[in-house]
């Protein structure tokens, strides 16, 4: 009976805390009248929300996917251009970057078949480099170097997400669904079944598990949050161009997960945070701030291999450990 309370209790505590965090930081826009940290605390939900889709696929499935920059700019052109050329509402034009999300997903995720760990990666990496010298050539399409300018922010029956504040709670709301959709899928048997893809294949397919279908999967889902994020980033900005989806757009993301902890949603949006706040803390070093980030990033990689994240799971192992050690002496001591 104890035993089955301590389960209850602790998936309680988890969401409580997850909760309150989402409160707190629902509540942060409030307190603060500037608009440039507000358009910080967007920019983190739109990398948290990317770094979800990276964590589908590399951090569940253990597939290397370097071609984030090409799968976000896709995204962001998408709904920007249906925007800017066809005058269609930004929610449509989100449902335009799922619907390229899944056509993404399909063209990369059935080459991920043939091909895994560093082949992949240069795979979608050159993925992301023909998709930015197509956007940057294609310039009666994607008005090329120049950028696709004036795109509109989001509306909704008439009213008009124009301030900081109304596009935060916007994307908080929608930041909010796709995170919960994603644990959801973490902990269903399709996160199960990327999990075993990832830690041992032979054996998952031993087990009946079909490798091609869930890798796919993996993929188009992966695909399908990166270029929402890419509609949402589009929208926010106003303007986009080909100049900003490098590989270290793509690497930017990749420090995200691994700082935040590769595997777990709310590791996702920890990361996030901080590698996108953390250059802002350090701005008082003047030029130097850089490189005593880059340190810090470094030195979380070598000690921290499972990201911040694995802190908590850490203290709490030890927590359970110590409790259990206390049980056991009670025990003990009713005996004697």
């Amino acid at each position: 009976m104890k035993q089955k309370m301590k389960q209850v209790r602790k998936p309680r505590t988890k969401t409580i805390l997850m909760v309150l965090v989402v409160v707190a930081y629902a509540l942060s826009p409030l307190v603060i009248s500037n608009n440039y940290t507000v358009g910080l605390l967007i920019q983190v939900l739109i990398n948290g929300i990317t770094v979800m889709g990276l964590n589908l696929i590399t951090g569940l499935t253990g597939q290397m996917n370097m071609g984030t920059a090409g799968i976000f700019a896709l995204g962001a052109y998408t709904s920007a251009l249906l925007n800017v050329r066809l005058d269609i509402n930004p929610f449509l034009g989100l449902i335009g970057a799922v619907v390229m999300g899944v056509i993404i997903g399909q063209l990369l995720g059935y080459p991920s078949l043939r091909v895994k760990g560093v082949y992949l990666s240069l795979t979608t990496i050159g993925f992301s480099q023909i998709v930015k010298i197509l956007l940057t050539n294609l310039s009666d399409l994607t008005y090329g170097i120049q950028g696709v300018t004036g795109i509109q922010k989001f509306s909704l029956f008439g009213f008009q997400f124009r301030t900081y504040h109304s596009i935060f709670y916007l994307y908080l709301v929608l930041t909010i669904l796709l995170a919960v959709l994603a644990i959801r899928i973490t902990n269903s048997k399709w996160g199960r079944a990327l999990k075993s893809i990832r830690d041992n294949p032979e054996a998952s397919e031993i087990l009946g598990i079909q490798l091609s279908k869930y890798k796919v999967l993996a993929f188009t889902l992966a695909t399908v949050y990166q270029c929402i994020a890419g509609c949402l980033y589009a929208h926010f900005m106003a303007y986009i161009d080909p100049s900003i989806f490098t590989l270290d757009f793509s690497t930017n993301y990749l420090i995200m997960l691994m700082i935040g902890g590769i595997g777990s949603v709310s590791g996702n949006f920890l990361g996030s945070f901080i590698i996108t706040m953390g250059p802002e803390w350090l701005r008082f070093m003047g030029n130097t701030y850089w490189l005593v980030f880059s340190v810090i990033t470094l030195l979380f990689t070598i000690f921290l291999p499972y990201g911040l994240i694995s802190l908590f799971k850490w203290t709490k192992a030890k927590g359970g450990k110590n409790n259990e050690i206390c049980a056991a002496a009670g025990e003990g001591h009713k005996k004697i």
